[in-house]
C-alpha cells in the first residue's frame, strides 16, 4: 500500500481556508460549508491556444555579439508565474510556502552560470545555459531576458529570472501495524543547491526490524559544474528480487557536458554493496553476495572552440575513454561460472567518439503541466570500441548508437534510433545486437477545452549467436511497462506502446489533472519466424496531477490489465507513484557503455 505524502493533506486543509485569489477575477466571499468550499476550490485556467514550439536561441539571435555589460539575477517566489507575469496566486498556501522555503542564493545561480560580463553575447550558448538552469534538480524553470541599455547600442544587461520547486519533502508507504517507510528531503537546503535525504523502514518480518538510507548531494561545488553524492543505506534493494535487505555505499562525482561550447566532462563512482539476509529466507532462495565497484571516465570536445559569430559551425566531436571495474568478492552459489549480467565480475576499458548537432526546442505540456520543457533537435551518434571481460571472458567490443531528433513546423517531435553492437572472441563474432526503433510526441490539440497529446513508440530487437550477455526480456521499456516477471526471455523481439493523455482545464485545489489511457503489444520468440513467438499486451488508464507550487513531483494513479496470465506477474495491477519527476533526456554525451537491450538509458524519463 502507497498512501499520498502528509503534506498534501496539509496543504489541501490550507486551501480549504484559503483559495487562490486571482489578481485579476476575485469572486466574492460564500459560507464556509464544505459542499460550497470544494466547489471554491475548483478554478479554470486562463484561455490558452495551442503553444508551438521556438528554437531556444530565436529570442537572442537579434542580440549576437553585443557586450554583456551585467548579470542581474532575479528569483520568482510561488505567487508568480512565467506564463502570465503580471498575474500572482496569492493565498495562504502560497504565503505558507514562501516563507517555509529559502530560495537559491544568488551564488548558487551563479556556480550554473557560464556566461560572463564582459563579453560577447552568443544566442547559442546563452539558450545553452538557460536549458541548464532548468535541468536542476532544485529549479521549476527558468528564463533569461536580454535588456537593452539606452544610448549604449552595442551594449545589453542580462536578468537571469529563476524560480524554485519547494525543496521540502516528505512520503510515507507501506503504513500497517507492523510495516511502515517513511521518506523526508530538503532538495535545496538553506538554498545552497544541496540536497540532504533520510529514510526509514520498519517491519517486524525483517531482522534488525529498523533499516535506513542517509543521501547528501551538492550541485556545481564551487563553479566547477561538478556535482558530488554520497550515499549509505541499509535498505537497498538487492539484486536478486528486489527486497530491501542490500547495505551499500557510494561516493559519485559527476561533471557533465553542460553546453556544446565546454570541453570537459567525466565521472567518478566507488561503491560497495552487500547482501543480507533480513528475511531469514532459506538458502535455496537467498543470494548471498558482495561488490565492489570502480567506475571513472573523461571525456574532450575536440572542436568546440571552432566557431564564429559570422559561420557558426556547431557540428562537435567528443572523444571519451572509461575503466570500470565490478569486482564480486562473493559470488552467490546459486550463479558460480555461469554468465549472469548480474552476478558477474565485469571488467572493461572502453573509447568513445560521439558526433552531435544539437538544437533545442522550447515546448510545454509534453511530461510537465506547462512549465518550460526543451525537446532535442539534430543527430548524436557514438561509436565505441574496447576491451571488456565478464568473469573469464575477455573480448573485444565494438559497438554504435544513433539518435536523430526532428521537430516539425506543426511541433511534432520525433525520434529515431539505430543500436547496435558486437563481440569478437577467438575469431568469432559472438552477442551480435541489433535495436532500431522510433517515437513521436504528436502536436498538441484542443477539443473543448481539454489539450490532448499522443505518444507511440515502436522498437524491433534481435540478439544473435547469444553466449554471455542476458537474453530479451519484456520487462522494461522495450517491452511492457510495468510487468514483472523476469523469466521470459527470447532473441527476437517487437514492440509497440500507446498512450493518449489530457490535460484539463479545470484544477482542484491548485492541483492539474492529466487523465491517460495506453496500450502496450510485445511479440517474442526464441526463433527466427514471429509465427512461432509468444504476444503479449497490457492495456489501461489513470491520471496524473501536481500543483506546480508543492515540493512533489508528479503523483500518478494507474491501472493496467495483462490479458495473459504469467507466472509471477498479476493479471492487473493499480500502482501509485509519487514524486515522478517527468523530464526528457537532453544529454549531449554519457560515459561509453556496451549497447543495452533491456534498458533505456538514453532516454528513460527522470
Amino acid at each position: 500500500m502507497s498512501v499520498f505524502p502528509v503534506l498534501i493533506f496539509l496543504f489541501i486543509s490550507i486551501n480549504l481556508f484559503g483559495q487562490a485569489k486571482d489578481t485579476t477575477t476575485l469572486t466574492p466571499r460564500r459560507k464556509n460549508n464544505i459542499f460550497k468550499l470544494v466547489m471554491n476550490a475548483v478554478s479554470r485556467a486562463q484561455a490558452d491556444t495551442i503553444p508551438k514550439a521556438i528554437k531556444s536561441e530565436q529570442q537572442f539571435l537579434a542580440y549576437q555579439g553585443k557586450g554583456i555589460r551585467k548579470i542581474i539575477i532575479r528569483k520568482f517566489g510561488f505567487e508568480k508565474m512565467f506564463a502570465d507575469t503580471s498575474k500572482k496566486i496569492t493565498y495562504f498556501g502560497t504565503n505558507i510556502l514562501n516563507h517555509l522555503h529559502r530560495d537559491s542564493r544568488d551564488w548558487v545561480i551563479e556556480d550554473n552560470l557560464f556566461i560572463k560580463e564582459n563579453t560577447a553575447l552568443d544566442a547559442y550558448k546563452l539558450a545553452d545555459n538557460e536549458r541548464f538552469l532548468r535541468s536542476l534538480n532544485f529549479i521549476q524553470d527558468a528564463r533569461i531576458e536580454v535588456d537593452e541599455i539606452p544610448g549604449e547600442p552595442d551594449s545589453v544587461d542580462l536578468e537571469v529570472i529563476t524560480k524554485d520547486l519547494f525543496s521540502i519533502s516528505g512520503q510515507l508507504n507501506g503504513v500497517s501495524n507492523n510495516n511502515f517507510k517513511v521518506q523526508a528531503s530538503e532538495n535545496n537546503f538553506l538554498g545552497q543547491g544541496q540536497r540532504i535525504e533520510g529514510a526509514a523502514l520498519f517491519q517486524t518480518t525483517r531482522s534488525p526490524a529498523f533499516g535506513y538510507e542517509l543521501m547528501y548531494n551538492k550541485t556545481s561545488i564551487a563553479h566547477s559544474f561538478v556535482n558530488v553524492a554520497l550515499v549509505y543505506t541499509t535498505i537497498n534493494n538487492n539484486l536478486a528480487n528486489g527486497l530491501p535487505e542490500e547495505t551499500a555505499w557510494s561516493i559519485r562525482l559527476d561533471r557533465p557536458l553542460v553546453s556544446e561550447f565546454k570541453h570537459f566532462a567525466g565521472g567518478l563512482l566507488v561503491g560497495t554493496n552487500s547482501s543480507y539476509n533480513s528475511y531469514q529466507q532459506p538458502d535455496s532462495l537467498f543470494y548471498k553476495y558482495r561488490y565492489n565497484t570502480v567506475d571513472v571516465w573523461a571525456g574532450y570536445a575536440l572542436n568546440a572552440n571552432k566557431y564564429s559569430f559570422k559561420h557558426p559551425v556547431r557540428d562537435r566531436q567528443f572523444l571519451s575513454l572509461r575503466y570500470f571495474q565490478n569486482n564480486f568478492a562473493h559470488i552467490p552459489y546459486q550463479i558460480g561460472n555461469n554468465f549472469n549480467f548480474k552476478f558477474n565480475d565485469r571488467e572493461a576499458v572502453l573509447a568513445q567518439l560521439t558526433l552531435f548537432k544539437q538544437d533545442f526546442f522550447k515546448t510545454n505540456y509534453i511530461y510537465g503541466f506547462g512549465t518550460t520543457e526543451d525537446m532535442p533537435h539534430g543527430y548524436n551518434i557514438a561509436f565505441t570500441s574496447g576491451w571488456y571481460r565478464q568473469v573469464n571472458l575477455s573480448r573485444i567490443y565494438a559497438g554504435a548508437e544513433i539518435n536523430k531528433y526532428i521537430t516539425t513546423t506543426q511541433s511534432d517531435f520525433f525520434q529515431y534510433f539505430l543500436r547496435t553492437g558486437a563481440f569478437l572472441h577467438k575469431g568469432q563474432i559472438e552477442d551480435v545486437s541489433v535495436l532500431v526503433g522510433g517515437s513521436v510526441f504528436s502536436r498538441l490539440f484542443f477539443i473543448g477545452n481539454v489539450k490532448l497529446r499522443q505518444y507511440v513508440n515502436t522498437s524491433y530487437t534481435r540478439l544473435f549467436n547469444n553466449t554471455a550477455i542476458d537474453p530479451l526480456r519484456i520487462d522494461n521499456p522495450f517491452g511492457l511497462r510495468y510487468f514483472s516477471s523476469d523469466s521470459t526471455t527470447g532473441q527476437q523481439r517487437i514492440s509497440l506502446h500507446e498512450e493518449t493523455f489530457m490535460f484539463l482545464k479545470y484544477k482542484l485545489f491548485g492541483f492539474k489533472f492529466a487523465p491517460f489511457v495506453f496500450a502496450d503489444a510485445v511479440l517474442l520468440t526464441k526463433q527466427q519466424d514471429f509465427s512461432k513467438g509468444d504476444a503479449y499486451y497490457g492495456v489501461g488508464c489513470g491520471v496524473r496531477t501536481r500543483n506546480e507550487n508543492l515540493v512533489f513531483g508528479t503523483i500518478e494513479i494507474r491501472g493496467v490489465y495483462f490479458p495473459r496470465n504469467v507466472p509471477y506477474n498479476n493479471s492487473f495491477k493499480i500502482l501509485t507513484t509519487v514524486d515522478l519527476q517527468f523530464r526528457y533526456n537532453t544529454t549531449y554525451v554519457k560515459a561509453p557503455d556496451v549497447v543495452q537491450l533491456n534498458t533505456d538509458p538514453s532516454n528513460n524519463v527522470y
